[in-house]
């Protein structure tokens, strides 16, 4: 049986620290989601880079790609409309910090980290891939040099667990289309997952999704 090129690109939300509570930016989650394209994604690569420089042109700062949390309205509308038409597969995990056990608590921000990528890539492996596929994971890396590092070495072990064939690739965000495409889904989940208002989510984004995985209940 010939395996398929599966290509995985993960994102994160929500902050770490469980005592943030009450913060702004703080969310009751911490959580990753992918966006999953299966084989040639080269037009759809195309496409976002045609939308990126129209937006340009139009007088939107694109020189780091798109960013849901921080971009205007008119650009990300442009964009969901653009993934509603590129479909890419969407699947989320949220673990619910309240809920988190003692010891993962106490052994600190990286091993809350570690387990939302275990439990999601474990989802993935299981339920979108099988041990023939060649699975290319694209993460996006993340804040200060020390976590950086640590995260790093959270995101290749577990792909080290999985019995699958993975390529490994933790790259900037605005170098890559598919970490920003998981950006937008991932942004768009948490935000109606928290009671937020999303006029694009039935539409653009819910027909995309196919998981919510929150093994640790709802807030």
């Amino acid at each position: 049986m010939t395996g398929r090129d599966i290509f995985v690109y993960a994102d994160e939300t929500g902050n770490l620290d469980y005592g943030g509570a009450g913060k702004q930016g703080a969310s009751p989650y911490f959580g990753f989601g992918t966006a999953i394209f299966d084989g040639d994604h080269s037009v759809e690569m195309w496409d976002g880079h045609v939308l990126r420089t129209s937006l340009a042109g139009r007088g939107h700062d694109m020189a780091n790609g798109f960013h849901a949390k921080d971009d205007l309205w008119e650009v990300r509308n442009g964009m969901f409309a653009l993934l509603r038409t590129q479909e890419p597969r969407i699947d989320t995990t949220f673990l619910l910090k309240a809920n988190a056990y003692p010891n993962v608590k106490a052994a600190g921000e990286m091993r809350l980290y570690k387990m939302a990528w275990y439990l999601h890539l474990k989802y993935i492996c299981q339920n979108v891939t099988t041990t023939d596929d060649r699975l290319y994971v694209i993460v996006g890396s993340m804040g200060t040099k020390k976590r950086k590092v640590a995260a790093q070495e959270a995101v290749a072990d577990v792909c080290n667990q999985m019995h699958r064939d993975i390529t490994l690739c933790i790259w900037p965000a605005a170098t890559t289309w598919g970490l920003q495409v998981a950006d937008y889904a991932l942004w768009a989940v948490h935000r109606r997952l928290v009671g937020g208002k999303l006029t694009n989510y039935e539409e653009d984004v819910e027909p995309l999704v196919k998981s919510i995985f929150r093994p640790w209940g709802t807030a």
